[in-house]
C-alpha cells in the first residue's frame, strides 16, 4: 500500500463525536485518524525483539501531535504499512502545505493519552487492540522482505 497522509482520513464531526459511527469506518480510515496511536503501541509491543519506537508528528508551530505511528531502523509503520519514514514526512507535509516535525514519544501509551488528549483502549466504542493486530498482521516488516 502505498503511503497516505494520515490527513485524507480526517474523521467528521459526527465520527469525532459518536465512537460507533467512527468504529463503523474501515480500517485504513479508523487507523489513519482517531487509533493511529494504538496501532504504533501494538506494532511496538508485538515486536519486543526489536528496537521498534514511537514517534508523533506535529505542525511545527503546535504543541500537540496529529498522527502516531511506529518507527524501526529508516522504516515508518501506520495506516499505510511499513514505508521508508522519510516519505511517510514528505507525504503529511504536502498533504497539509505546511511544516511538519517529528516527535520521539514515551513508552508509555497512558502517559501519550494524558499529554496529547488521545484515547486510551478502553475508551473506544470496542476495544480496538485486536482489531489492531489483525490489522499490523496484513503488512510483512520490513526485516523479513526477501525471505522465502
Amino acid at each position: 500500500m502505498a503511503v497516505t497522509a494520515a490527513g485524507v482520513f480526517r474523521r467528521t464531526p459526527l465520527e469525532r463525536s459518536d465512537q460507533r459511527v467512527a468504529w463503523r469506518r474501515t480500517n485504513q480510515a479508523f487507523f489513519a485518524a482517531g487509533a493511529c496511536h494504538i496501532l504504533a503501541w501494538v506494532c511496538r509491543d508485538t515486536y519486543p525483539d526489536r528496537a521498534i519506537g514511537t514517534t508523533g508528528l506535529r505542525f511545527a508551530d503546535d504543541r500537540q501531535v496529529f498522527h502516531v505511528y511506529a518507527t524501526w531502523a529508516g522504516w515508518a509503520f501506520d495506516h499505510a504499512g511499513w514505508n521508508p519514514e522519510p516519505d511517510l514526512l514528505a507525504v503529511n507535509r504536502d498533504f497539509e502545505r505546511r511544516p511538519v516535525e517529528r516527535v520521539p514519544l514515551a513508552d508509555d501509551l497512558a502517559a501519550f493519552c494524558a499529554a496529547h488528549h488521545h484515547r486510551m483502549p478502553h475508551r473506544y466504542w470496542r476495544d480496538p487492540i485486536p482489531r489492531a493486530r489483525a490489522y499490523l498482521d496484513r503488512y510483512a516488516p520490513p526485516w523479513t522482505r526477501g525471505r522465502s
